[in-house]
């Protein structure tokens, strides 16, 4: 019988499988629809489409897909050197992208008056499937039978308590030397010593716990019967952070499904830039080029892109998001660059 990580592994590769060829397929089914609409019926192009669909998922799946998974399985060391993801990556260029491209060509095929709700669930469909490969590689690490804890080849970093001694103070076992002045001194500066280790590594306590993999924090901490609103998980906030962090690109590319926005010159500098956006999930959650990096290819490109969607379409994106991408840019250039100058350093200044 195969163990628990070997079935783990495998429900793992199989969903990530469907969610690079199920998006693929959508989207160019949904075109093949749009081109035998146009052509009146006509069932040529229609065919011809879904052919070259399953054509592409076939060849990318023997020569691309299954070779990055075998090379990850057996060389990962050498993978992660190059980049922290690149399962995400692979998955951006291969589904992400080709999708995003087949909903442009869409954006410009002569329909007169027909108006195909076309985007909204190819899109919904792409992004959730790029969230949930995003999910699954983040997740990996974690048991997901209900223990507490990481797989066996993961380890918490931390300290462990094990036994309790009592001890009996330095300054108890030194002698009183002088009256009592010198020891009074000598406890004086032991004591201070000792407060000053104690911080010392309360504060290396907390960077491990900040640098470590995941930190479990179980209901059984707190006594009392409404004990489950006290737990926290990180596998539950995994998902939660993940949905969050791709809430900006989801309204962008919701803003290009508008009918006015998607048949306008304006839907190529949506989806290029929600594509480029996208290209933040190869750079690990905890990275400190995420921050900055967020900001580049995603904030700032959408505060331009959405202030001109006001001014020429009208609110067609809430000013919501507006506010956000201009208060995240703002407190980035005072917390990261600004700070930084000789006049905040005074101490005169707040």
């Amino acid at each position: 019988m195969p163990s628990t990580s070997t079935v783990k592994l495998i429900v793992y590769e199989v969903l990530q499988f469907a969610f690079l060829c199920v998006p693929i397929f959508v989207v160019l089914e949904r075109f093949a629809s749009l081109m035998r609409a146009v052509r009146s019926g006509d069932t040529t192009a229609y065919w011809l489409v879904v052919a070259v669909s399953i054509a592409y998922v076939t060849t990318v799946t023997l020569f691309v897909w299954a070779p990055l998974k075998f090379f990850i399985l057996k060389s990962r060391r050498f993978f992660t050197d190059i980049t922290n993801r690149p399962v995400t990556l692979a998955y951006v260029l291969l589904s992400t992208l080709p999708c995003f491209a087949i909903l442009l060509a869409s954006s410009k095929v002569d329909t007169g008056n027909f108006f195909d709700v076309f985007t909204e669930l190819p899109v919904s469909l792409v992004l959730f499937a790029l969230i949930c490969v995003d999910i699954v590689e983040r997740i990996r690490p974690y048991r997901l039978r209900g223990q507490d804890g990481l797989d066996s080849d993961f380890e918490l970093s931390g300290p462990v308590l094990t036994h309790l001694e009592q001890v009996s103070s330095v300054s108890a076992q030194l002698p009183q030397v002088n009256g009592g002045e010198n020891g009074a001194a000598v406890s004086l500066e032991v004591r201070s010593m000792s407060a000053s280790g104690r911080w010392r590594a309360m504060d290396g306590y907390n960077m491990s716990r900040t640098s470590s993999t995941a930190y479990l924090y179980s209901s059984r901490s707190h006594s009392g019967s409404p004990r489950i609103f006290w737990a926290r998980d990180p596998r539950h906030e995994l998902f939660l952070d993940t949905f969050l962090f791709w809430l900006d690109t989801v309204e962008m590319v919701r803003v290009g499904g508008v009918r006015e926005v998607f048949y306008s010159a304006w839907i190529f500098p949506v989806y290029i830039l929600a594509f480029i956006s996208t290209l933040r999930v190869v750079v690990a959650p905890n990275s400190p080029l995420l921050a900055s990096l967020g900001v580049l290819s995603q904030d700032l490109p959408f505060l331009v892109v959405r202030i001109s969607l006001v001014v020429v379409f009208g609110y067609v994106t809430p000013l919501l998001y507006v506010m956000k991408n201009l208060l995240v840019c703002l407190t980035f250039v005072y917390f990261m660059l600004l700070t930084k100058l000789k006049v905040f350093s005074r101490g005169s200044m707040f």
